[in-house]
């Protein structure tokens, strides 16, 4: 015989100390919850303002337009390249202020264009030889700390001798700005330079190509090799010791520190197979095995959620196993395994510790044009940047930041807009 069960008196659940106490819990849960999404937030756009209010200088730089003679005293038609543009560069500068005569004041303003315009009028000359033994206009970067004068992050006010630019520097400046020859453009070169040791031409044409050429060696090995591992591990392997063993290590190794990764990359690819060093290659062998754990991880959860009914399916009408996996699972399963592919992509491409160790953190000067060539990336040429005294290099740090940024932002816009296509097409 059956107790008869009491009726619940919902009146007094509703509106007694019990049902005050669970609708406080749910309020403090809801509130914990919102205080940690604003936190989050708060401090998302926290970084990235101070990130643009300090890396936006280098978004611009500033140009000083002379009248360059050209003369063949300094150029000769034969071999403009072995040119002195040097005094060409001083020469122009000189002219406009006749009055200075001193050695020292010469030398101080000789200093107001970039050390780097000798090479950039030398190469408008190389390419337009018609203009030797004629005047032209033509535009060059200024030094850096004219640049940061003209960018208001030098304080005038300062004392001189805790200045970078002396009183007259600052004057004859002033009167080029007067005259109308001081400009500010949009630093382009900030994407299509190389580096360099002067911060208004350094830029990150080398590091986005470095960086490029790893991850796409990375995408080659780490994306068909895991996607294998995988669908042996998860729908062919047997079931045994070994196995069980090697998915342990598999996730084991997700969570190994990257630069353990590099050391082996050390030891493996340039000590054992001499294999170049600083280049994109060995960056993207090293990066794939960093990656691959990532993937086959991510492939096995996603054809984990595929039911095992699809698959059944297509064999009870006469599929062959392997026309199961590739026709009917897969494609199922393709939205994790790209989601998963490429936040392993994006994790790889900010990496810094093991292309640290492979020397992907050398001066190198000049954009790569294949894989072997030696380069760095955006990472690492962050890193060069801000351990260089120069104050030009702060704010082209930050920029880097921001670039590398944008770049991750991108790659996880791809994965959201590949899982909704792939998903919308299953």
């Amino acid at each position: 015989m059956t107790a008869k069960l009491k009726k619940p008196d919902w009146k007094e659940l509703m509106s007694g100390p019990r049902y005050a106490r669970r609708k406080r819990g749910d309020m403090t849960l809801r509130a914990i919850g919102l205080s940690a999404l604003f936190v989050a937030i708060g401090i998302l756009v926290l970084l990235v303002g101070s990130l643009t209010m300090s890396g936006y200088p280098a978004f611009t730089q500033t140009y000083l337009t002379l009248n360059f003679d050209i003369s063949e005293k300094y150029v000769s038609r034969e071999d403009p390249f072995k040119g002195r543009f040097r005094n060409v560069v001083n020469d122009a500068i000189e002219a406009e202020f006749p009055q200075v005569t001193n050695r020292a004041e010469r030398r101080r303003l000789t200093s107001m264009p970039s050390a780097a315009s000798q090479f950039l009028l030398r190469d408008y000359v190389v390419a337009n030889p018609h203009v030797i033994g004629t005047t032209i206009p033509f535009s060059v970067p200024v030094s850096d700390p004219y640049d940061q004068l003209n960018k208001a992050l030098i304080d005038r006010d300062t004392p001189e001798e805790f200045r970078r630019l002396k009183q007259d520097e600052i004057q004859w400046f002033d009167e080029l700005k007067a005259r109308g020859q001081i400009s500010s453009k949009i630093n382009w070169g900030l994407i299509t330079n190389a580096d360099s040791r002067f911060p208004e031409i350094a830029g990150l044409a080398g590091a986005l190509t470095g960086s490029f050429y790893a991850l796409m060696v990375c995408f080659l090995i780490s994306f068909p090799v895991g996607i294998g591992a995988a669908i042996y591990l998860e729908l062919f392997a047997p079931r045994n010791k070994f196995t069980d063993l090697i998915e342990i290590n598999i996730n084991n190794l997700a969570a190994v520190p990257s630069v353990v990764f590099g050391l082996l990359a050390l030891a493996v690819f340039l000590n054992w197979f001499g294999m170049p060093r600083s280049a994109p290659v060995v960056g993207g062998l090293t990066l794939a095995l960093m990656t691959l754990p990532t993937i086959i991880i991510a492939t096995r959860s996603a054809i984990k959620a595929v039911p095992p009914s699809i698959g059944e399916a297509a064999m009870g009408i006469g599929a062959s196993r392997q026309q199961a996996v590739f026709h009917h699972i897969l494609p199922s399963a393709m939205p994790g395994i790209l989601t998963g592919t490429i936040i392993g992509l994006a994790q790889a491409l900010g990496e810094t510790a093991p292309l640290l160790l492979i020397g992907m953190n050398a001066f190198i000067t000049a954009v790569p044009a294949s894989p072997m060539d030696a380069a760095t990336a955006l990472p690492t040429q962050i890193f060069i940047w801000a351990d260089s005294p120069e104050r030009g290099f702060a704010s082209r740090t930050s920029a880097a930041i921001l670039v590398l940024l944008g770049f991750l932002v991108t790659m996880n816009m791809i994965a959201v807009y590949l899982r909704s296509k792939f998903e919308k097409t299953n």
